[in-house]
Protein backbone atom coordinates (compact mmCIF):
# COMPACT_ATOMS: atom_id res chain seq x y z
CA UNK A 1 0.00 0.00 0.00
CA UNK A 2 2.86 2.36 0.82
CA UNK A 3 4.31 1.53 -2.55
CA UNK A 4 1.07 2.57 -4.32
CA UNK A 5 0.97 5.90 -2.47
CA UNK A 6 4.57 6.65 -3.44
CA UNK A 7 3.84 5.81 -7.08
CA UNK A 8 0.81 8.16 -7.13
CA UNK A 9 2.82 11.06 -5.68
CA UNK A 10 5.58 10.54 -8.24
CA UNK A 11 3.05 10.61 -11.09
CA UNK A 12 1.56 13.90 -9.83
CA UNK A 13 5.02 15.44 -9.59
CA UNK A 14 5.86 14.35 -13.14
CA UNK A 15 2.56 15.77 -14.41
CA UNK A 16 3.21 19.12 -12.71
CA UNK A 17 6.77 19.31 -14.14
CA UNK A 18 5.50 18.46 -17.63
CA UNK A 19 2.83 21.23 -17.38
CA UNK A 20 5.47 23.78 -16.41
CA UNK A 21 7.71 22.67 -19.28
CA UNK A 22 4.72 23.02 -21.66
CA UNK A 23 4.03 26.56 -20.43
CA UNK A 24 7.70 27.49 -20.89
CA UNK A 25 7.64 26.16 -24.44
CA UNK A 26 4.51 28.23 -25.19
CA UNK A 27 6.14 31.38 -23.82
CA UNK A 28 9.30 30.76 -25.91
CA UNK A 29 7.11 30.12 -28.94
CA UNK A 30 5.15 33.33 -28.40
CA UNK A 31 8.38 35.27 -27.92
CA UNK A 32 9.75 33.89 -31.12
CA UNK A 33 6.51 34.73 -32.92
CA UNK A 34 6.68 38.31 -31.61
CA UNK A 35 10.09 38.74 -33.23
CA UNK A 36 8.66 38.09 -36.71
CA UNK A 37 7.63 41.26 -38.54
CA UNK A 38 4.57 39.57 -40.04
CA UNK A 39 3.13 38.77 -36.59
CA UNK A 40 3.71 42.11 -34.87
CA UNK A 41 0.62 43.74 -36.38
CA UNK A 42 -1.53 40.80 -35.30
CA UNK A 43 -0.16 40.95 -31.77
CA UNK A 44 -0.82 44.71 -31.63
CA UNK A 45 -4.43 44.15 -32.63
CA UNK A 46 -4.73 41.39 -30.05
CA UNK A 47 -3.29 43.72 -27.40
CA UNK A 48 -5.73 46.44 -28.42
CA UNK A 49 -8.65 44.00 -28.26
CA UNK A 50 -7.51 42.83 -24.82
CA UNK A 51 -7.51 46.45 -23.59
CA UNK A 52 -11.01 46.97 -25.01
CA UNK A 53 -12.22 43.76 -23.38
CA UNK A 54 -10.71 44.92 -20.08
CA UNK A 55 -12.49 48.31 -20.34
CA UNK A 56 -15.73 46.56 -21.27
CA UNK A 57 -15.43 44.32 -18.24
CA UNK A 58 -14.90 47.38 -16.02
CA UNK A 59 -17.99 49.03 -17.55
CA UNK A 60 -20.04 45.89 -17.04
CA UNK A 61 -18.92 45.71 -13.42
CA UNK A 62 -19.99 49.34 -12.83
CA UNK A 63 -23.35 48.67 -14.54
CA UNK A 64 -23.93 45.61 -12.37
CA UNK A 65 -23.29 47.69 -9.25
CA UNK A 66 -25.71 50.37 -10.52
CA UNK A 67 -28.37 47.74 -11.20
CA UNK A 68 -27.93 46.40 -7.68
CA UNK A 69 -28.49 49.92 -6.30
CA UNK A 70 -31.63 50.32 -8.45
CA UNK A 71 -32.85 46.96 -7.26
CA UNK A 72 -32.49 48.06 -3.64
CA UNK A 73 -34.25 51.36 -4.42
CA UNK A 74 -37.13 49.58 -6.15
CA UNK A 75 -37.51 47.34 -3.14
CA UNK A 76 -37.75 50.41 -0.88
CA UNK A 77 -40.33 52.03 -3.21
CA UNK A 78 -42.30 48.81 -3.29
CA UNK A 79 -42.39 48.73 0.51
CA UNK A 80 -43.53 52.38 0.60
CA UNK A 81 -46.29 51.72 -1.96
CA UNK A 82 -47.52 48.72 0.01
CA UNK A 83 -47.60 50.92 3.11
CA UNK A 84 -49.65 53.56 1.25
CA UNK A 85 -52.11 50.93 0.04
CA UNK A 86 -52.40 49.65 3.58
CA UNK A 87 -53.15 53.16 4.86
CA UNK A 88 -55.77 53.69 2.12
CA UNK A 89 -57.41 50.44 3.07
CA UNK A 90 -57.46 51.39 6.75
CA UNK A 91 -58.83 54.88 6.09
CA UNK A 92 -61.37 53.62 3.57
CA UNK A 93 -60.13 56.03 0.91
CA UNK A 94 -60.26 53.81 -2.13
CA UNK A 95 -60.14 55.15 -5.65
CA UNK A 96 -63.91 54.98 -6.02
CA UNK A 97 -64.51 56.95 -2.83
CA UNK A 98 -61.99 59.61 -3.85
CA UNK A 99 -63.77 60.03 -7.18
CA UNK A 100 -67.12 60.37 -5.39
CA UNK A 101 -65.66 63.05 -3.11
CA UNK A 102 -64.28 64.90 -6.13
CA UNK A 103 -67.64 64.73 -7.94
CA UNK A 104 -69.47 65.96 -4.83
CA UNK A 105 -67.04 68.87 -4.49
CA UNK A 106 -67.53 69.82 -8.16
CA UNK A 107 -71.31 69.65 -7.72
CA UNK A 108 -71.18 71.90 -4.63
CA UNK A 109 -68.99 74.36 -6.51
CA UNK A 110 -71.46 74.52 -9.41
CA UNK A 111 -74.39 75.04 -7.02
CA UNK A 112 -72.52 77.80 -5.20
CA UNK A 113 -71.72 79.50 -8.52
CA UNK A 114 -75.37 79.22 -9.56
CA UNK A 115 -76.54 80.79 -6.29
CA UNK A 116 -73.99 83.57 -6.68
CA UNK A 117 -75.22 84.36 -10.19
CA UNK A 118 -78.92 84.16 -9.23
CA UNK A 119 -79.17 86.11 -5.98
CA UNK A 120 -82.90 86.72 -5.30
CA UNK A 121 -83.99 90.36 -5.30
CA UNK A 122 -85.39 90.09 -1.78
CA UNK A 123 -83.07 88.93 0.95
CA UNK A 124 -83.51 89.47 4.68
CA UNK A 125 -81.35 92.25 6.05
CA UNK A 126 -80.97 91.78 9.82
CA UNK A 127 -79.62 95.28 10.23
CA UNK A 128 -82.94 96.66 8.96
CA UNK A 129 -85.26 94.49 11.08
CA UNK A 130 -85.64 97.29 13.59
CA UNK A 131 -86.18 101.01 13.15
CA UNK A 132 -85.09 103.43 15.82
CA UNK A 133 -87.28 106.41 16.59
CA UNK A 134 -85.70 109.15 18.67
CA UNK A 135 -87.38 112.08 20.40
CA UNK A 136 -86.42 114.54 23.07
CA UNK A 137 -89.30 114.09 25.44
CA UNK A 138 -93.04 114.55 25.71
CA UNK A 139 -93.09 118.11 24.29
CA UNK A 140 -91.54 117.71 20.77
CA UNK A 141 -92.64 115.70 17.76
CA UNK A 142 -90.39 113.33 15.82
CA UNK A 143 -88.21 115.30 13.39
CA UNK A 144 -86.51 114.21 10.15
CA UNK A 145 -83.08 112.58 10.56
CA UNK A 146 -81.34 115.62 9.08
CA UNK A 147 -82.75 117.91 11.81
CA UNK A 148 -82.88 115.56 14.82
CA UNK A 149 -80.96 116.64 17.88
CA UNK A 150 -79.35 114.49 20.51
CA UNK A 151 -82.15 112.39 22.01
CA UNK A 152 -82.74 111.44 25.60
CA UNK A 153 -84.82 108.34 24.81
CA UNK A 154 -84.58 105.66 22.12
CA UNK A 155 -87.50 103.57 20.89
CA UNK A 156 -87.07 100.50 18.70
CA UNK A 157 -89.70 99.34 16.20
CA UNK A 158 -89.53 95.68 15.32
CA UNK A 159 -90.01 94.59 11.71
CA UNK A 160 -90.53 91.17 10.15
CA UNK A 161 -87.55 89.76 8.25
CA UNK A 162 -88.01 89.08 4.55
CA UNK A 163 -88.61 85.48 3.47
CA UNK A 164 -85.54 83.69 2.10
CA UNK A 165 -85.60 81.58 -1.05
CA UNK A 166 -85.00 78.42 0.97
CA UNK A 167 -87.91 79.19 3.28
CA UNK A 168 -90.19 79.84 0.32
CA UNK A 169 -89.19 76.51 -1.24
CA UNK A 170 -90.05 74.74 2.03
CA UNK A 171 -93.64 76.06 1.98
CA UNK A 172 -96.09 73.30 0.93
CA UNK A 173 -97.33 73.55 -2.65
CA UNK A 174 -100.98 73.59 -1.62
CA UNK A 175 -100.27 76.64 0.55
CA UNK A 176 -98.37 78.58 -2.14
CA UNK A 177 -100.64 77.92 -5.09
CA UNK A 178 -99.71 80.51 -7.74
CA UNK A 179 -98.23 82.97 -5.24
CA UNK A 180 -94.68 84.01 -6.13
CA UNK A 181 -91.69 84.67 -3.95
CA UNK A 182 -91.70 88.39 -4.82
CA UNK A 183 -95.38 88.77 -3.94
CA UNK A 184 -94.79 87.34 -0.45
CA UNK A 185 -91.91 89.71 0.31
CA UNK A 186 -93.86 92.66 -1.11
CA UNK A 187 -96.56 91.99 1.50
CA UNK A 188 -93.89 91.70 4.22
CA UNK A 189 -92.54 95.12 3.25
CA UNK A 190 -96.00 96.71 3.28
CA UNK A 191 -96.82 95.20 6.69
CA UNK A 192 -93.51 96.50 8.03
CA UNK A 193 -94.44 99.92 6.70
CA UNK A 194 -97.76 99.79 8.58
CA UNK A 195 -95.99 98.73 11.79
CA UNK A 196 -93.47 101.57 11.54
CA UNK A 197 -96.12 104.22 10.85
CA UNK A 198 -98.30 102.98 13.71
CA UNK A 199 -95.56 102.97 16.32
CA UNK A 200 -94.16 106.30 15.19
CA UNK A 201 -97.53 107.75 16.20
CA UNK A 202 -97.56 105.82 19.48
CA UNK A 203 -94.10 107.14 20.34
CA UNK A 204 -95.03 110.78 19.66
CA UNK A 205 -95.93 113.11 22.51
CA UNK A 206 -99.70 113.67 22.64
CA UNK A 207 -99.40 117.45 22.67
CA UNK A 208 -97.57 117.47 19.34
CA UNK A 209 -100.13 115.28 17.52
CA UNK A 210 -102.59 116.45 14.92
CA UNK A 211 -106.26 115.59 15.33
CA UNK A 212 -106.19 112.61 12.90
CA UNK A 213 -103.02 111.26 14.53
CA UNK A 214 -104.56 111.62 17.99
CA UNK A 215 -107.64 109.71 16.83
CA UNK A 216 -105.42 106.89 15.56
CA UNK A 217 -103.43 106.99 18.80
CA UNK A 218 -106.53 106.38 20.92
CA UNK A 219 -107.60 103.50 18.64
CA UNK A 220 -104.16 101.92 18.97
CA UNK A 221 -104.39 102.13 22.77
CA UNK A 222 -107.86 100.56 22.81
CA UNK A 223 -106.64 97.63 20.70
CA UNK A 224 -103.91 96.70 23.16
CA UNK A 225 -104.48 93.91 25.69
CA UNK A 226 -102.48 92.11 28.33
CA UNK A 227 -101.56 89.52 25.68
CA UNK A 228 -100.04 92.19 23.40
CA UNK A 229 -97.93 93.82 26.09
CA UNK A 230 -94.38 94.28 24.77
CA UNK A 231 -95.35 93.00 21.29
CA UNK A 232 -95.56 94.85 17.98
CA UNK A 233 -98.79 94.21 16.11
CA UNK A 234 -101.15 95.67 13.54
CA UNK A 235 -104.76 95.06 12.55
CA UNK A 236 -106.49 95.21 9.18
CA UNK A 237 -107.49 98.83 9.82
CA UNK A 238 -103.78 99.73 10.06
CA UNK A 239 -103.04 97.99 6.78
CA UNK A 240 -105.82 99.96 5.09
CA UNK A 241 -104.65 103.19 6.73
CA UNK A 242 -100.94 103.02 5.89
CA UNK A 243 -100.66 100.79 2.79
CA UNK A 244 -102.32 100.12 -0.54
CA UNK A 245 -102.67 96.40 0.02
CA UNK A 246 -105.94 94.75 -0.92
CA UNK A 247 -107.23 92.55 1.87
CA UNK A 248 -108.44 89.89 -0.53
CA UNK A 249 -108.14 86.11 -0.73
CA UNK A 250 -104.55 86.26 -1.99
CA UNK A 251 -103.55 88.51 0.93
CA UNK A 252 -104.89 86.00 3.45
CA UNK A 253 -103.12 83.17 1.59
CA UNK A 254 -99.86 85.09 1.94
CA UNK A 255 -100.61 85.56 5.65
CA UNK A 256 -100.82 81.77 5.95
CA UNK A 257 -97.35 81.54 4.38
CA UNK A 258 -96.00 84.16 6.79
CA UNK A 259 -97.43 82.25 9.73
CA UNK A 260 -95.86 79.06 8.37
CA UNK A 261 -92.47 80.82 8.13
CA UNK A 262 -92.94 82.30 11.63
CA UNK A 263 -92.92 85.93 10.54
CA UNK A 264 -96.29 86.77 12.09
CA UNK A 265 -98.78 85.13 14.40
CA UNK A 266 -102.44 85.87 14.94
CA UNK A 267 -104.12 86.87 18.16
CA UNK A 268 -107.89 86.72 17.78
CA UNK A 269 -110.56 88.25 19.98
CA UNK A 270 -114.32 88.40 19.60
CA UNK A 271 -114.18 91.32 17.17
CA UNK A 272 -110.55 91.81 16.13
CA UNK A 273 -107.61 89.92 14.61
CA UNK A 274 -104.18 91.19 15.61
CA UNK A 275 -101.12 90.32 13.48
CA UNK A 276 -98.14 90.16 15.85
CA UNK A 277 -94.63 90.50 14.40
CA UNK A 278 -92.46 87.51 15.36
Amino acid sequence: MMKDMGSSGLEDLCSHINEKISNIKKCILLRDIGEHESCKSVLCRIQHEVVLVHDLLNTMEAEVKQQEKLKDLLKILSDVWMHVLHLQERLGLGTGLLMEIQKAAEKDQKEAQHLLEHIPPYLPKPAQNCITVKHEGQTKAVEPKSTQKHSKETKVIKEAALITAEEFESVPVYMKGRITYDQVNAVVQQMNKAVVEKYKILYQPLKSMSAPARSLYHRFIEEETNDTKGAFFIVEADIKEFTRLKLDKRFHSILNILRHCQRVRELRSSRLVRYIIC
